[in-house]
């Protein structure tokens, strides 16, 4: 291909006009008839392309070499010399040890592509055309513009004084002079670095080529735009006017374009349905191709016989008269076509279609094809080299594994990566495979030593973050023995991401399917496994600095993640634990120094704090804690709430002996309740009650009751309480018969003690770990978390009303306002009347249409969980937050903290069979033991619920599950006429001798309908 971009010296003409080029004829303008030549320094070479400057030319063979001649005072020939003008092509040695795929010449600088996707610059940095700052005007050897580093480009272009690089996925970046728009950032103003061109982004730009200030750019599509100086026309918008924003030519619209080529003022467009070139701008020396030299301000057709590929077979007479356009080239005010005759015609050239010979290395299939065919021995060094080029580039990972169905991967933007994970996945496995370790030795190298230590923090493109949706799919990086080296580095490249691309990151992974989100989540969960291990075996106090931060890095990942996966529940939340985590730190310890940092102002797991004996505390990152550590972690915090509490009335205790003014106190919280007044009984304690005294232990006495609370009691005191105070004739909350939840009620004449005081409870139950009977939405949970509730907790709550808002979200219909009749309002029922409450202010004049529905969602769900209750949640949660708030509260997940007050009903009663302990004479195979467990499996769940309430206190379990629920049955004299008797204190069934399965199952409903009440047996 030949690129000429702007005023040119030299002509070019081929000596087969009819075969596709190969030697190239090249003279000089200046030259006599009997000068002109061959360039015979290239006689040896297969040159593949070439670009021209006003006074430099540079051409690159097929190994990937460039050589340049011509004008050297600014630099542009990339050689340094003393010399003026360099007459004879001479290889750039400082690009010797890179493969160039492409070259471009501006009039006084030069830009070429390496292999990798490096752009190299050199020559004339007066308007800042070489991308690399301000810091010198000119530049005589090639330099890296680094700050492109990691985007896959497919093509670069040059203008007068601008430059051009185009991504593999449509992104355009321009830089240089911008005096007329031709960068087309909406502004006039020169750019010394590379600049993304935003307004182009969503256009999938396939090809770009610039005259001296104006550009030209293709879409995969065959519409063109143009933008930069339209003096002569040459943008075809039908006037002469600048543009500083890129602009479709209308007139070409009805026509798919497949070429485009700029001359210095002037502009061609080939369109292969009819054969025909069609140009615009500057004519004065003829190269419009119009039969005139008058000026075109918008797209005419070049005069010729031209035909269409396609129409080619049906003309069978006069063929000689036809031409079909192979190629179209222009260059200063010159313009060319490459041509068949129709008899020997091949397709035109499509510059929409990628030239794989021309592009930069890719992992695809044949590539991976090609490095697998040499299955044994030693990899050849081009191999090696190839691999060792790709896994150590950025850029080269970044345009792999594109998803070309519908060219989606143009469509890459901040929600959307353009990659096919599936592709990726197929390709990583194919290529580390275990019958080939050479090339998975090789690929763990390039990556350990050159790419994931050189991955910035802030990349240039979006484009730059692909490898990090890509590289967790390679077998390598979840190989246990690569963590160190490989998959622990990378984390540290996530963590180190700047704001604005993590977010980006975050977005994509927000967008994985399942299978594909879990993986990444599994690979750092096993890092914090494996590293958790190594803390077994012992590490030496000079390494443990570095363990830390690895510890930490892998955490911090899974932290990323874990924010996420919050925003759009991707996987169970509980995909996060890692169960083992208790098996090797001591949770206990981890907390108490948890809390000790955060006490002293210490984060080390932020960076603050720094030392080998500064330990790691996991419980910075709950969310890897399964129920069982979290309950650990609770009652850790329970204990030490009521050791200092029971300390204090020690202490308190023992200066009352010496100072009659101080006054002894209980170390328990005792509550001395009747059943027929527990509500106030209860209420008139604990308001007396001082907030440190909610930390010690509870006790409770029914009056006139024997039992000694060693948790039965207690169990049976919150879940009367709690039954007396969820009972209607309060009207404390509404009862929803769909759901069968309960909810806080605005109608209520309660006061808010009341509600202060069910806070207390609850929060009392968790701190004495018992579980209480409270239907409560999750909602409850999410807001004592300050978490907010969202509509999927209207539809737990208000199944109907919440599947309406669904449906109300998900019309497509523009009748929005006419299907639904609805405005901002809400219809509340007030003791028998109905009233209409504005959601927001103005509410009743503003209907719900397609632009606000969302909005009205929103307010609707605002208003049932937040403003319609505000004073009541308060006043329940300050109940709630006196007893048990703190930083424990904040490792739970609103479920996780659901089960801790309510417990749950995942029940296993085969498992509850299996754990069961028995005393005296019975034991599992006993006659009376086989027979109460058949009579217990064929009761129905109801009945099955009501024995666990009447021997443990509470009809749901821990949150920990049946495991941690251990009965225990024991003979006891009687025979057939005695019932069975609970100890709910202790979880202990006293079950008589009885003599047939009937006389079991009759007695044990008999016992278990009747249940209420504690008394000692």
């Amino acid at each position: 291909m030949w690129d000429v971009e702007a005023d040119t010296p030299f002509l070019f003409w081929m000596m087969e006009q009819f075969i596709p080029v190969g030697v190239m004829i090249l003279a000089n303008w200046d030259m006599t008839e009997a000068e002109k030549s061959l360039v015979g320094a290239l006689d040896a070479q297969n040159i593949v392309a070439v670009s021209c400057g006003e006074a430099h030319t540079l051409a690159l063979n097929d190994k990937g070499q460039v050589f340049s001649w011509g004008l050297a005072v600014d630099g542009q020939i990339g050689i340094s010399t003393v010399e003026e003008y360099v007459r004879v092509p001479r290889n750039i040695k400082s690009l010797s040890e890179v493969h160039i795929i492409e070259v471009a010449c501006g009039y006084h600088h030069s830009l070429a592509l390496s292999r990798e996707s490096n752009i190299y610059a050199w020559g004339q940095n007066r308007h800042g055309q070489l991308g690399l700052g301000y810091e010198r005007k000119r530049e005589s050897s090639p330099r890296h513009i680094k700050s492109l580093s990691g985007i896959p480009f497919s093509q670069i272009a040059a203008g007068g004084a601008h430059s051009f690089a185009l991504t593999l996925s449509g992104a355009v970046f321009g830089w240089g002079r911008n005096k007329f728009g031709q960068l087309g950032l909406n502004d006039e103003v020169d750019r010394h670095v590379p600049a993304l061109l935003k307004s182009l982004r969503s256009q999938k730009i396939v090809h770009i080529c610039c005259g001296e200030d104006h550009t030209a750019a293709l879409t995969k599509e065959g519409g063109v735009f143009t933008f930069g100086a339209g003096g002569y026309g040459q943008l075809g918008h039908n006037s002469t006017n600048h543009e500083i924003n890129p602009r479709k030519v209308f007139e070409l619209m009805g026509s798919i374009v497949t070429q485009i080529a700029c001359g210095r003022q002037h502009t061609l467009a080939f369109v292969p349905s009819s054969g025909r070139i069609y140009s615009f701008g500057l004519g004065g020396n003829g190269q419009l191709g119009t039969g005139s030299t008058c000026n075109r301000k918008s797209p005419f057709t070049v005069k010729g016989n031209w035909m269409s590929h396609s129409d080619n077979c049906q003309c069978a007479h006069n063929s000689e008269a036809y031409f079909c356009v192979k190629k179209i080239f222009s260059g200063g005010d010159q313009s060319f076509a490459h041509y068949f005759h129709v008899q020997n015609g091949l397709p035109p050239d499509d510059f929409r279609k990628c030239n794989c010979s021309r592009q930069i290395w890719t992992v695809n299939n044949e590539l991976v094809q090609r490095w697998m065919q040499f299955s044994s021995g030693r990899l050849p060094l081009e191999i090696i080299n190839e691999i060792d080029t790709v896994f150590s580039s950025a850029a080269c990972l970044n345009g792999s594994f594109l998803s070309t169905s519908n060219n989606d991967h143009f469509r890459t933007s901040t929600k959307f990566s353009g990659i096919d994970m599936n592709a990726a996945r197929l390709l990583f496995h194919k290529l580390i495979n275990p019958a080939q370790p050479l090339i998975a030795q090789q690929v763990a190298a390039s990556l350990e030593k050159n790419l994931i230590p050189n991955l910035t923090s802030s990349p240039p493109d979006i484009e730059c973050l692909r490898l990090y949706l890509t590289l967790p799919e390679c077998p390598l990086m979840t190989d246990g023995n690569n963590f160190l080296s490989l998959a622990i580095p990378f984390g540290t490249a996530i963590i180190n991401l700047e704001k604005a691309p993590l977010k980006v990151l975050k977005n994509w992974w927000s967008l994985l399917e399942h299978p594909l989100f879990m993986k990444i989540v599994q690979l750092f969960k096993d890092i914090v496994l494996h590293l958790l291990k190594l803390t077994k075996i012992g590490i030496p106090v000079s390494e443990r600095r570095i363990f830390n931060t690895f510890l930490n890095t892998a955490l911090k990942v899974l932290e990323i993640l874990h924010g996420v996966n919050e925003s759009g529940q991707i996987i169970p939340y509980d995909k996060f634990y890692i169960q083992e985590v208790q098996d090797f730190i001591d949770i206990r310890n981890d907390y108490i120094n948890w809390i000790q940092q955060q006490a002293f102002g210490m984060d080390v797991n932020h960076g603050l704090a720094e030392g080998p004996d500064v330990p790691v505390t996991i419980c910075t990152y709950p969310f890897v804690f399964d129920a069982q550590a979290k309950t650990t972690l609770l009652q850790t915090d329970a204990v030490l709430q009521m050791q200092m509490a029971m300390d204090q009335a020690h202490r308190q205790n023992f200066s009352s002996l010496f100072l009659p003014v101080v006054e002894s106190v209980d170390p328990c919280l005792i509550l001395i309740v009747r059943r027929d007044n527990i509500v106030g009984d209860a209420m008139e304690v604990l308001r007396k009650t001082k907030n440190i005294d909610y930390k010690k232990p509870l006790k409770v006495i029914f009056v006139g009751e024997e039992a000694v609370d060693a948790g039965g009691v207690r169990k049976e005191f919150f879940l009367l309480i709690m039954r007396e105070l969820l009972d209607p004739k309060y009207g404390m909350f509404r009862y929803y018969e769909d759901s069968r939840l309960i909810w806080f009620s605005d109608q209520t004449f309660e006061d808010s003690d009341l509600f202060h005081l069910i806070g207390v409870v609850c929060g009392l139950a968790i701190y004495n770990f018992t579980i209480v009977d409270l239907h409560f939405p999750l909602a409850l949970y999410k807001k004592l978390l300050k978490k907010k509730p969202t509509l999927d907790d209207l539809k737990e709550l208000m199944p109907d009303v919440g599947r309406s808002m669904q449906q109300l979200l998900d019309y497509s219909e523009d009748d929005i306002e006419e299907t639904f009749c609805l405005n901002f309002t809400i219809t509340v029922e007030n003791f028998g009347a109905t009233e209409v409450k504005e959601l927001i202010p103005n509410g009743a004049e503003t209907p719900v249409n397609e632009n606000n529905k969302q909005n009205f969602v929103n307010a609707y769900v605002d208003y049932i969980f937040n403003h319609s209750v505000a004073s009541l949640f308060n006043a329940f949660s300050a109940g709630f937050h006196k007893v048990c708030g703190g930083k424990v509260l904040e490792l739970f997940q609103p479920n996780e903290l659901q089960a801790m007050v309510i417990g749950n009903t995942n029940y296993d009663w085969k498992e509850l069979e299996n754990n069961t302990e028995y005393k005296g004479e019975y034991w599992a195979d006993h006659h009376t033991i086989k027979m109460f467990w058949e009579v217990f499996h064929e009761l129905p769940l109801e009945k099955k619920k009501q024995f666990l309430l009447f021997l443990t206190g509470s009809d749901r379990i821990p949150i920990l599950g049946m495991k941690s629920l251990k009965l225990v049955i024991q003979p006891t004299g009687g025979g057939n006429s005695f019932l069975p008797v609970a100890h709910t204190c202790f979880n202990l069934l006293d079950l008589p001798k009885y003599t047939d399965k009937e006389t079991l199952k009759s007695k044990l409903i008999q016992a278990i309908d009747h249940y209420e009440g504690f008394s000692l047996v």
